[in-house]
This record gives structure tokens, sequence and C-alpha cells, in this order.
């Protein structure tokens, strides 16, 4: 492995890997800190993360100098990936720095502007804090109206569901009584069909039973 006055590629790159892992940490705790620490505390740290940060761009400078000095194709390549993979992770935690700093900076400018906001109405702060307190409870008015509007809005949508349900059921019910009396009319029909069967059959018996007794009166009057 190349060599430097600053080390080998290999204890370069653990230098780097040492450093980004306490930059991480020390956002987070720059983060957390946020809104809870005094403005020089949070100055302090930060100031040791840009240290940090701008080691790490230096790291990765002296780096891309050692790979590229290595003879096997495949080793470059590899190194090549390790230290764009360093130098992407050092340039992301720079971007968090510096959002952090704007954050920072406008929280910053707007107490001063409410510090000089009430020293140019210092007989008059009942006033301003007034104005703050009904900015208030109109914001909480807007979100009650609007979880009530979402509120009447679900409950519409639940009746006009119900309604349609109700619709199909009734759709349903409709066809099936349909069906029904579609079934009472056929039946009707088969019955008349059947008694009037009947009625033919009764008439057919008595003529043969009459016809019989005539036969039987005639043959009767021949014997004799």
């Amino acid at each position: 492995m190349e060599a430097s006055g600053g080390g080998t590629l290999s204890e370069v790159y653990q230098s780097a890997k040492k450093l980004l892992l306490r930059t991480r940490d020390g956002l987070e705790r720059l983060e957390r800190l946020e809104y809870s620490t005094s403005a020089g505390m949070d100055t302090e740290l930060s100031f040791s993360i840009k240290k940090d940060i701008t080691q790490i761009q230096s790291l990765c400078v002296e780096m891309d100098r050692l790979w590229r000095s290595i003879a096997a194709k495949s080793q470059r390549d590899l190194w090549k990936r390790k230290v764009e993979q360093i130098a992407e992770e050092a340039e992301s935690l720079r971007q968090s720095l510096d959002k952090y700093s704007l954050r920072n900076q406008k929280r910053m400018m707007e107490a001063k502007e409410r510090a000089e906001l009430l020293g140019r109405a210092s007989g008059d702060s009942s006033h301003i804090l007034r104005i703050f307190d009904e900015e208030a409870q109109a914001m909480q008015s807007v979100r009650s109206s609007s979880r009530e509007l979402e509120s009447a809005t679900a409950l519409g949508e639940a009746i006009i569901s119900s309604i349609h349900g109700q619709r199909e059921r009734l759709k349903s019910a409709q066809r099936k009584a349909l069906d029904v009396l579609n079934t009472v009319g056929i039946s009707n029909t088969v019955l008349r069909l059947i008694e009037r069967r009947h009625r033919v059959d009764q008439r057919i018996k008595y003529a043969g039973m009459l016809l019989t007794i005539v036969f039987v009166f005639f043959f009767v009057l021949w014997r004799h």
C-alpha cells in the first residue's frame, strides 16, 4: 500500500472514518440541544463539527492522490469507491451543518426582532401579548373548524354510502317480489289447467257409467 507523509491509504481512510463517526454524533447532539442549550454552547459545538468536516475533506484529497498511484486496477476501483463514499458523507454532513446554522441564525434574528418590538412598546406590552393571544386563539379556531369540517364530510360520505346500500337492497327486494309474482302467476295457470282437466275427467266418468247402465238394461231386456 502506498504511503505518504500522513500515513498509508488504509490509515488515512481509518482516520477519516473515525472523524465521520464523531461528526455524525456531534450533529445529532447539536440537533437534540438546539432548543435547550445556551447560544455559546451551540456555537462551540458547531465550530468543532465544522473543523472535523474540513479535516475529513482534506483527508479525502490525500486519499484521492494515494489511490491513483495503486498499480492494480481492481484495487484502484475499490479504493475510488471508498474515497467517493467518504467524500459524499462529508458533503452531506456539511450541508446538514449549514441547514442548522441557517435555522439558528433565523431563530436569533426572530428573537432579536421580538426583543426590539417589545422594547419599542415598553408601556404597551400587555397590548402586544393580547394580540399574540388573539392570533393563537384564531389559529386554534381555524384548526377546530377544519376538524369539524372533516368530521362532517366523513359523516356525509357515510350517509351517502348507507343510502346507496339501502337502494341496492330495495332493488334486490323488488326483483325477488317480481320473481314471486311471476311464480304465483304460473302456479295459478297450472291450477286452472288441472281443475279443467278434473272436470273433463268427471264428465267422462259419469258418461261412462251412464252408458254402462243403459247397455246392461238393454242386454237384460234382450235376454228376456
